[in-house]
């Protein structure tokens, strides 16, 4: 992809915008390094500031600077002025749109980019063996069956559970029940599969948006399901893996033994059998003299702050937990909802792709097995992971704040998966069935939440500031230095900062007891690539440390993992992040000034950023 970079000695000037670079040199740990990309240089630094009122850019200004950029610029940065002059932030209720539902008579091959050549993948089910698809009702007057943590279960559940999944890959390879069609169903899922009923030009995606905990939530509760049948225990409870505690931040060891069911050989090697994963998606550079090379303390450390960061800090509304509005049946090119993936969920984006990242193995092209959608319910471990990633939903809504509630809209309610059931019966569940796992019949092993306890502090400021003199006015007593310049920006090989207006100060007040939000719009990378960049607010420019998960001035992260499907979609994915910042400008005492500056740290991949603004709902 070709870059806007500029050498540190190049000021480039824009009609009423222009660009510099300073040198930014952290300390070698603090660099990534990846498998697939050469490890990101952090010699330079972009500063960057936008003047535009909130967002808003003049169309006409726009198209003038698309020509100064290489075709592959302009089809990264396309949309930015369409983005900027839209209100992206909105009320999802006020959407008008369709229930999504996947029409299972369009369900054709799946299709895998392997660089080279699409490689078709059967992911469909079954055929029907009858034509009648059932309604799925709740199971009554049941017990309730307690999901284990995977690392506290006894010899006497790993028999039982190693048993119900070799019975399960025994079951003849076109019984819908088998484990390998299992696993298709997360693929016919997520590779473009399935078109939606009635709107066969418009492909069905599970993932980026506020369908992906209902489907994952039924996804396993039918395969549990599947599970005790197979061994006469209706009672049968999968393992979670118990990754956002100390306890259980390495690969369960019941899933590491070669010879057991349970294993897959598609998995990194380097990160087995204790080595812990970073809930941050990120990788240490190894060197023996690195001073500050990640211990395990510090790993554990920095990974519940990350959970407080995506469950506690960043999760106050279900839009900002849950991810964006996912609508069939509207076109548009500016309402984001109308296209999938609009946006994924804190969880969803963070610890959900660190996950799947830290398991796949370092096979090209994707990481298979757990480090791409497609190949990704091939491994037993899939489902141990997703239970964990259940719990989380199940936990969001027992933390304080009166906005932690399910959305209500029938339009989500309504939207639905196909699935079968143990007794080989399709099934057609709505969102409206799944809301409650104890509806369900079954809850989670009680254990500790240490994250609750692991509130984020502001970081020191530089040398040479003073100790009344606060991050807000450390930042503006600097900002005069900052030149100026026009959307879109690619972030690759180095750092960015942003200059963001904030709303006025009259629409401070009046949504004062509203959930402020950092709008990353129109982010626009290849589908295949894995990317990762973290976002940090009024941090120390002279600091050769980005932020990290533990400072208040870390806001979030952007995560993502290969498609492997541009043979059936278009090349490009077009996303977008809100990120909370209440919680972060009240740390930071900077709750009253009229703009923040925002650092953009690239990790992996490439990606272009059509717009940044500031809202509130979120």
């Amino acid at each position: 992809m070709a870059s806007t970079t500029n050498s540190p000695s190049t000021l480039l000037t824009l009609p009423n915008f222009s660009i510099q670079t300073s040198t930014f040199l952290p300390k070698t740990s603090q660099r990534s390094i990846f498998k697939k990309k050469k490890p990101f240089n952090f010699n330079s630094k972009r500063v960057v500031s936008c003047k535009a009122s909130n967002g808003k850019q003049n169309d006409a200004d726009h198209t003038s600077f698309l020509n100064r950029f290489d075709r592959r610029d302009i089809l990264l940065g396309l949309g930015g002025s369409l983005y900027g002059a839209t209100s992206l932030v909105r009320d999802p209720f006020a959407l008008a749109g369709d229930a999504i539902k996947p029409d299972l008579s369009s369900c054709g091959e799946s299709t895998v980019d392997t660089g080279k050549n699409c490689l078709n993948v059967p992911c469909c089910p079954p055929k029907l063996k009858g034509s009648k698809i059932i309604d799925f009702e709740p199971p009554l007057g049941c017990k309730i069956r307690y999901r284990p943590a995977a690392h506290l279960v006894d010899r006497d559940y790993l028999y039982k559970f190693e048993s119900a999944m070799e019975r399960m890959k025994a079951l003849p390879v076109d019984d819908p029940r088998n484990f390998m069609q299992q696993a298709n169903i997360h693929c016919a899922n997520c590779n473009g599969a399935y078109s939606q009923v009635g709107f066969p030009d418009q492909k069905l995606e599970v993932h980026y948006s506020w369908l992906f905990f209902p489907f994952h939530r039924m996804y396993l509760y039918f395969f549990e399901r599947i599970l005790g049948k197979l061994i006469d225990d209706p009672d049968f409870a999968m393992p979670f893996w118990n990754w956002d505690s100390p306890c259980g931040m390495t690969m369960p060891q019941i899933y590491l033994d070669p010879y057991s069911p349970l294993y897959d050989e598609n998995r990194n090697l380097k990160h087995q059998p204790d080595v812990l994963v970073n809930l941050n998606d990120e990788e240490e550079e190894e060197e023996e003299d690195s001073f500050d090379k990640l211990t395990k303390r510090k790993q554990i450390k920095s990974n519940l702050y990350v959970m407080y960061q995506q469950m506690v800090r960043s999760a106050k509304t279900a839009s900002c937990f849950h991810g964006a509005a996912y609508l069939g049946g509207c076109e548009s090119e500016t309402d984001i909802s109308c296209t999938p993936e609009p946006r994924g969920g804190t969880i969803e984006n963070g610890a959900h792709i660190a996950v799947h990242k830290f398991v796949g193995a370092e096979n090209p092209p994707y990481n298979e097995d757990m480090g791409s959608f497609y190949s990704a319910g091939r491994d037993p471990l899939f489902y141990a992971h997703h239970g964990n990633v259940d719990r989380m939903w199940n936990i969001w809504k027992t933390l304080p704040g009166k906005k932690r509630r399910d959305f209500d809209e029938d339009v989500w309610l309504n939207s639905s998966f196909l699935f079968y059931d143990e007794n080989a019966n399709m099934v057609r569940v709505k969102v409206r069935d799944c809301l409650d796992s104890k509806t369900l019949g079954y809850d989670y092993q009680s254990v500790d939440i240490p994250w609750l306890r692991s509130k984020p502090t502001p970081r020191r400021s530089r040398p040479g500031v003073g100790r009344d003199q606060d991050q807000g006015q450390d930042v503006a007593a600097r900002r005069k230095s900052k030149n100026f310049r026009r959307f879109p920006i690619v972030l690759d090989k180095v750092a960015v900062r942003i200059e963001i207006p904030r709303p006025n100060k009259e629409l401070r007040i009046k949504k004062k007891d509203e959930e402020e939000v950092l709008v990353l719009q129109n982010i626009q990378l290849d589908r295949n690539d894995s990317v990762h960049f973290d976002v940090s607010i009024n941090d120390d420019e002279d600091d050769d440390n980005p932020c990290k998960p533990e400072d208040a001035q870390f806001v979030g992260s952007f995560s993502s993992l290969p498609r492997g499907d541009s043979c059936h979609s278009e090349a490009m994915l077009s996303t977008n992040l809100y990120l909370a910042l209440s919680d972060a400008l009240e740390a930071l005492k900077i709750q009253f000034e009229d703009t923040i500056v925002v650092t953009l740290v690239p990790k992996e991949g490439e990606v272009s950023i059509g717009n940044i603004k500031i809202d509130y709902v979120c």
